[in-house]
């Protein structure tokens, strides 16, 4: 985009193709200003190599996590699903304006695939439900599902070392114990 290439034709007929750069407002912004230099197809001067390394793309983590595989799986089929039922809608109307014979049979096959494709996007919706009611919501700071999680984790820390303070006390046979439970 910031290039501008000329040719040029020397007296015995060679072309020589001169690219030149503008300023450094034409750079791109993750190169410095300075990494590039006016190039040259000439023989008498060399090319310079372009100094930065630049990738063809930059992998950006993703904004939102990716679906669960169930999830993912019941939209993938809802997505087919609805795609057939709609080609056979385009199919079933075509033919009813060409007055085809194939009109009729198409219509009800649409019908039946319209309360299908129902089915299949109420089944990504339900999938998704049960997904998140059997492995907990997304935690976040301000989940209530995370505080659960850790308060039911702390009281099983706790009844573990109570329980191994209880055998530690039968060990000794009742040495430091106060009295008897």
């Amino acid at each position: 985009m910031g290039t501008a290439e000329r040719c040029d034709t020397t007296e015995e007929g060679a072309t020589a193709h001169v690219t030149a750069r503008r300023g450094p407002e034409a750079l791109d912004r993750d190169i410095p200003a300075g990494g590039r230099e006016a190039t040259s197809g000439r023989a008498d001067r060399p090319a310079q190599e372009p100094s930065a390394y630049r990738p063809l793309w930059v992998t950006e983590p993703a904004r939102r996590r990716r679906m669960p595989d169930p999830v993912r799986t019941a939209a993938v089929r809802a997505v087919l699903i609805i795609a057939v039922t709609l080609i056979q809608a385009m199919v079933a109307f075509l033919s009813t304006l060409a007055g085809s014979w194939l009109a009729f049979p198409m219509v009800i096959s649409s019908v039946v695939s319209t309360v299908v494709a129902t089915w299949g996007a109420l089944d990504v919706w339900v999938t998704r439900q049960v997904w998140n009611q059997r492995h907990g919501v997304v935690s976040t700071p301000s989940s209530t599902a995370r505080a659960l999680r850790r308060e039911r984790r702390r009281a099983r820390r706790q009844a573990r070392q109570a329980e191994r303070t209880q055998k530690r006390i039968r060990r000794r046979g009742g040495a430091g114990q106060l009295s008897h439970p």
